[in-house]
């Protein structure tokens, strides 16, 4: 799609919404759709947790395509939990907009493979693109399944459908298209026609914008949560006239206004792929190497991938890039467990409001001075980290 940055018509008024756009569905109809996803996130859980606990107004099903989440959809907008919106989108419970997507994967030009989003208007649509994946894919119950096509089809595919083409976690050095697979993303995809990148766990804007390539695509941050905890670990505030699905196209377009208003998203530091380390001898590698001598086990770091294939010296920021903030999960924040956690919820609502709206005072009169001091810390960024790395995250240190 073309990029417009058009300023806003006077007469709209915008407002701003929190979105996730990729959470995944662990099991529908009792059987497994994201086989790494815990099996609590069924669709109904993953719905309420995101609404209610998170305090989220707008969502990507990243499974929403698939056979079975498609059924449950249906029984969903059936009883009344799901309706339909103006625009595109449904609507859960008056409360949150919800959009039905697909993880798709493909495989490199010259090797490895990556993974890619594709977000549906409606019912209607996302069941077709179901049906045409049925055609490249050997199983569409499952969620992120290898598609036998190439890129600038599936990007077909999905804009006919008047859908939206994202890149997934572009560079984690499993299934990121600059994580592992390319150098560049022209090498893969028409750049022309992607409406997103998604940052990913273990990098941030500061980074990103090292790739001159980058520079007029929206950059988003989702949480690819994999159960009900991770849901909003990493997410957007957007600037929208309305919940519907061609706001959120406008939103991801730049047009007449919308964008978005700022990112947020864990420290790369403590993301589980930020630095080059060894799975067997759970080093970090330097330029030596580490101590197993060999090569065999190492997974490549997001800040030594950027380091080596960027070409920018230093970042530099479009004018149309937003602040991107760096934050903590409660759940993440030292001594925090599931009382205290649920003592913030009763009095803030939801985990959105806490870290917007919670002061020192407020913590220490809901948990105790102590507790209520670290959170405060916490969420001002007063916080250090033991670095990430191969699958394992980095240890918050107060």
């Amino acid at each position: 799609m073309v990029v417009s940055d058009t300023p806003v018509n006077e007469a709209t008024t915008l407002h701003e919404y929190d979105a996730d756009f990729h959470i995944h569905v662990g099991r529908a109809l009792g059987k497994p759709v994201k086989i790494a996803a815990g099996a609590s996130l069924t669709l109904e859980n993953l719905l309420h947790h995101a609404a209610f606990v998170k305090g989220l107004d707008i969502i990507t099903v990243i499974d929403g395509v698939c056979d079975n989440v498609l059924v449950e959809v249906d029984r969903l907008t059936r009883v009344g939990e799901l309706a339909s919106v103006a625009g595109g989108g449904l609507m859960y419970r008056d409360r949150m907009l919800v959009l039905l997507g697909a993880e798709v994967e493909l495989a490199g030009p010259s090797g490895n493979a990556a993974h890619f989003g594709c977000w549906f208007a409606d019912y209607e649509h996302a069941r077709d693109f179901n049906q045409w994946l049925k055609t490249v894919q050997k199983n569409t119950q499952l969620s992120s399944q290898r598609a036998w096509t190439d890129a600038l089809t599936l990007q077909t595919e999905t804009h006919a459908r008047e859908g939206l083409f994202i890149v997934h976690h572009a560079f984690t050095p499993f299934k990121g298209l600059l994580g592992s697979c390319v150098r560049r993303v022209g090498d893969f995809l028409d750049l022309g026609r992607v409406d997103a990148l998604e940052l990913g766990l273990s990098s941030d804007t500061e980074m990103a914008d090292r790739l001159s390539e980058l520079s007029r695509l929206t950059f988003v941050t989702n949480s690819d949560a994999h159960g009900v905890a991770n849901i909003a670990r990493e997410y957007n505030r957007v600037q929208m006239a309305a919940l519907n699905f061609r706001e959120v196209a406008k939103v991801l377009n730049r047009v007449d206004g919308r964008g978005i208003a700022a990112n947020y998203g864990l420290h790369p530091e403590q993301g589980k792929y930020y630095r080059t380390r060894c799975r067997a001898c759970d080093e970090f590698v330097q330029a030596g190497g580490c101590r197993c001598g060999t090569t065999l086990h190492h997974v490549y770091g997001v800040k030594d991938r950027l380091e080596d294939i960027c070409d920018l010296p230093d970042a530099v920021h479009p004018a149309h890039r937003p602040p991107y903030f760096h934050h903590i999960p409660l759940l993440d924040i030292p001594g925090l467990g599931p009382g205290a956690y649920r003592k913030l919820l009763a009095a803030y609502g939801t985990e959105l409001a806490v870290r917007r709206t919670a002061d020192e005072s407020g913590l220490v009169d809901v948990v105790g001075e102590r507790l209520g001091r670290s959170i405060a810390r916490a969420l001002n960024g007063d916080i250090h980290w033991e670095v990430g790395g191969a699958g394992t995250y980095g240890k918050v240190i107060l």
